[in-house]
This record gives structure tokens, sequence and C-alpha cells, in this order.
């Protein structure tokens, strides 16, 4: 006969940060909820990192190699990585993860081919045509991060849409492992994207090689990549050199959720995104009346624990959630979408009954992507949907957008005034000048228009 089962113990709470209605929400916890920016690097990785790339700035390749030898105690025998090398990894990467990785990068291309930038031109008055068209960048790096965790869906994300856009030269660094290549399976990525050259070397040190060039590894217009802090770092640090796509820093989630959503959506959504670092935002805004929104927050309490248990990561995820999460009550959609737009997400779940209607979703600013209904988990936008993962976290949302094949473009403008016109503005144009003080530019507008004249 066997013994009976024991009785499950109770899912222990997963304490959060600040827990009740948005009214009573303390200014200090509140400021620490809006300052995700403070997450970044302190002093002493700025001065470390501006002395890593100082160093490869003055010595190259050498520099790399000595700086990996002291960083990763790794001698790199090869700063490239042959492309015979990416292939074989292709060849052997699991057949169910190889299809999963075409899938996605399938449908990356799709949906970035939809948002590709066009020429444009227009016709103010007869006579003046101005136009606008994207030329692509000649060269770009691409950064894939590869110390603790491989993610070669961030190399499908920043990869693909530069070939989407027409980018003729795409590069990638990663960090090596102990057998001095980067992961197989980020160099299985590198093959499915269609990458230019791939390089072995990883954190500020690569982001120093691909913003100033080295003997190797060739300078590019505009890196772009998640990565850890001296990644960041290195990419502000050298954004004046080249371009850079948005900051980035630890994983962000807002949840607006009204009664019409399921406690375990909210607690499955907070928990996958606490999960990615204890540095990680996580919020929850509960919009009803009083004690219906009050009974939410305790069934999302109570699903979170229930889940929770389940969880590999749970110690990342309970210090996520007790340094910057969050389950806030709020009365009305109006003051949910007020606060949503203060705050910026990364993510924005949106979990309301008939979120297509005004002014839900239109209404919403500055979140880096906005998933709608519960059914649309972050997970799948972070690898399998076709739109881009790379989006700007910080608060960084309010001015940048998610990467996008316009990253990987720049503009020319052009113009074209004809005979008729030229007589026409001539007068204003030498109006502004003079009252301007240039008279140079006055006596030419007047000399096309004499000029043009019959």
């Amino acid at each position: 006969m066997n013994a009976p089962a024991p009785t499950p113990a109770p899912a222990a709470p997963l304490r959060v940060r600040y827990r009740g209605p948005l009214a009573d929400l303390p200014p200090a916890t509140r400021a620490l909820l809006m300052d995700r920016a403070g997450v970044a690097a302190d002093a002493s990785v700025r001065s470390r990192t501006a002395r890593i790339l100082e160093d490869v700035k003055q010595g190259g390749d050498d520099a790399i190699r000595a700086l990996s030898r002291s960083i990763d105690r790794l001698v790199l025998e090869h700063l490239e990585v042959p492309r015979a090398h990416w292939m074989r990894a292709l060849d052997a990467l699991d057949p169910a993860l190889r299809a999963a990785m075409e899938r996605a990068a399938r449908n990356i291309r799709t949906v970035h081919e939809a948002f590709k930038p066009v020429p444009v031109q227009c016709t103010p008055e007869p006579g003046i045509v101005v136009g606008r068209r994207p030329d692509p960048l000649p060269r770009v790096g691409i950064y894939a991060p590869g110390g603790k965790a491989a993610y070669p869906s961030s190399l499908l994300m920043g990869a693909i849409p530069a070939r989407v856009a027409g980018v003729p030269d795409v590069i990638v660094c990663s960090p090596p492992s102990s057998t001095g290549f980067p992961s197989d399976v980020v160099c299985a990525a590198a093959a499915l994207a269609g990458v230019d050259r791939l390089f072995a070397v990883g954190g500020a040190v690569a982001v120093g090689a691909m913003a100033y060039g080295t003997a190797t590894i060739p300078r590019v217009a505009r890196i772009v990549g998640p990565g850890n802090a001296w990644v960041a770092e290195a990419k502000r640090q050298v954004s004046t050199w080249c371009g850079i796509d948005s900051p980035a820093g630890p994983s962000e989630l807002l949840i607006i959720a009204d009664g019409t959503a399921s406690a375990a959506a909210v607690a499955r959504e907070l928990l996958a995104q606490a999960e990615h670092d204890p540095d990680a935002a996580v919020l929850a805004l509960l919009v009803g009346p009083g004690e219906t929104a009050a009974a939410q927050l305790r069934q999302v309490e109570e699903a979170l624990a229930t889940q929770g248990r389940e969880m590999p990561r749970l110690e990342v995820i309970a210090q996520a959630l007790a340094a910057r999460g969050a389950l806030i009550t709020v009365p009305s959609h109006g003051e949910a979408m007020a606060f949503a737009s203060e705050w910026s997400a990364e993510h924005l779940s949106l979990m309301v009954a008939e979120p297509w209607r005004a002014p839900l979703l239109e209404g919403l600013r500055g979140a880096g992507a906005v998933f709608v209904g519960e059914h649309s988990a972050v997970a799948f936008g972070d690898y399998m949907t076709g739109a881009n993962h790379v989006l700007p976290t910080g608060g960084a949302g309010v001015l940048h957008s998610g990467l996008s094949t316009a990253d990987f473009v720049r503009w020319t403008s052009w113009q074209e005034v004809s005979p008729d016109a030229a007589a026409r503005l001539a007068d204003d144009v030498a109006r502004f000048a003079d009252a301007e003080g240039l008279p140079g530019h006055a006596a030419a507008a007047r000399r096309v228009a004499a000029e043009a004249r019959p």
C-alpha cells in the first residue's frame, strides 16, 4: 500500500516593493520606481570602461588580445571566426531549434520589410520639388551577448533589419567561450542572418573595436545590440564617434489590467520579465473601483506565489520584485494611462477590455513595445512575432523607439527649383537674408531670379 502523498506546503508570498493604491504611493517609492535610469554603471565601471576604450583605440588588435588575457583569462589565437565554423555550427544545430530560429528570421524579415523607409517627395508650391531618400549605412556592427548566456535572438534582431535596410557590410562581435569562439548557437545565428564577418570579442573591448576600428575589425557607422553594464557604458562613451541604438538597461514591464484580465496572466508576465535580472523593474496597474481592484491585487499575489514555486530562477525573481516590483491599484483607465506615459516602459502589456477602443492603445505614449491582450505574451515578441526586441529602457522611450530598419539608414535631402519658381521666391528670400545680415544671400537670390526671367 502506497503512503499518501504529502500535502504541498502553502506558497510563500513574493514580496513586492509596493502594493496598494496609486494615491498612497509614497513619494520616495514613486521616485525609486520612476528612476530606472539610476540602475546604470557606477563610477568605477565608467572609469574602467574609459580606460579599456582608450587602450583599444591606441593599441588595436594587440590591446584586444592583452585585455582578453587580463579580463577573461583567454588567449585568442584568432580574433575573427572562420565562416566554415559558423556553417558547422548551423549544421550541428538541433533540428527543432534550427526550425524555430529560421521561423523567427522569416518573421523578422517580413515585419521589417513592411516598415522599411521609402523615398518621399512633395511640391509645396508649383516649380518647387523637395525630396528625401533613405541611404543605407555603409557598415554596421551588431553586438551579440554571450557571457553568462548566449542570445542568438538579439543577433537576428540586429542583423536582419540591417540587411533589409540595404546595409552592404554587417559585422558581429560576440564574447568567446573557453573554445576561443562564441557559443555555437550565436555562430549558427550569424550564418542564418547572413552577416559578413564574425569576431570573437566581447564587452567594452568589442564596442571600442567596432567604434574605432583595428587592423582586423573594421570601424562601423553604428553599433546596435544589448549587453551588460560594461557594454551599455561603452556604447554611451563611443556615441560621439559612431551611432548607437537606444540606451539599454535592465528589463522592464508595465501591465495595465482591468477586471477582465486573469490574475494568472498578469502573474505570468511579471515573473517572466523579473527573471531577467535582479535590477529588472516590473509593475502592474490594476484598474477598477476600490475593493474590486484590491481583490484583483490579492489574486495576482496568490498567482505570483503559486507560479513562482515552479520558476528555476526564483531567487533572481524575488530580488527583482523586492527591489523594483509593484502592484498598484488605480480607479480608472485614464489614471493608468497617465502613469504609463510617465513611466515609459520598455514593454507595456495592455490586458483590458476592448483595448482598441479610443483612447486606450492610441493614447499610450513612450512605451518601447505594446502587447495587446493577455495572449500577447512578451516572450512571443522576444523571439517570434518579428517585431524587434531591442527596445529603449529607463524612460528613454520618451525620445527613442525600438530598433528598426530606420536605424540603419541616413537620409539624403534634395530640392529642385524651376526658373519660374526662382523668380517668385527671390524677393522674399532676399528680405529674409537682409533681415539676418547676410547680403550675399540676398544678392544670390536676386541674381538667380534675374537670370531666370526671360
